[in-house]
């Protein structure tokens, strides 16, 4: 979804009042990219925490969708995630490809040794999470855990995966 000038320019702080998530997500959307443009000053990344919180929020729509707290959470979470994204810095240059199919093969059996060196959990949170590319509800409900310990799992996995990486 591409958001224009005209539609930052349209958007007071709005009172969505919609049963339908549907009928609410433009308005939502809205309001949760300006909150995250504010902090970040990038347009992407700004409709990414956008498009997060909105994921978020249709979760628990059953919950939310009628709360009058509603437009107040979704200002808050896009607040809290444009900060995350501040925190994390800007992301690393992508890495220049293998120039060469032993140098493939050996960038794979590294991955793998550093993979066998998590937990169980570890090694599925973050195999679901970056190889199969789930979102964190998605790897929950497969998992059969809380999305907090996705994150947990995946944040405690992917250092112990730098750091065997670093070694090597």
């Amino acid at each position: 979804m591409v958001v224009t000038a005209a539609d930052l320019r349209a958007i007071a702080p709005p009172v969505v009042v919609a049963a339908d998530f549907d009928e609410a997500f433009r308005p939502l959307f809205l309001l949760a990219f300006r909150a995250a443009h504010r902090i970040l000053r990038d347009t992407a990344a700004a409709e990414d925490v956008a498009a997060d919180v909105l994921g978020r929020l249709h979760d628990r729509w059953g919950r939310l969708g009628s709360a009058a707290h509603r437009d107040a959470w979704v200002v808050r979470v896009a607040t809290n995630r444009a900060l995350d994204v501040v925190r994390r810095g800007p992301a690393p240059a992508p890495a220049a490809p293998p120039s060469s199919f032993e140098d493939e093969v050996a960038s794979r059996l590294v991955l793998t040794s550093a993979l066998r060196r998590l937990s169980r959990r570890q090694r599925e949170a973050v195999a679901l999470r970056f190889l199969l590319g789930l979102p964190e509800h998605e790897v929950a409900r497969v998992l059969g855990i809380a999305e907090g310990s996705v994150r947990r799992h995946v944040d405690r996995g992917l250092r112990r995966l730098r750091a065997g990486m670093e070694e090597r």
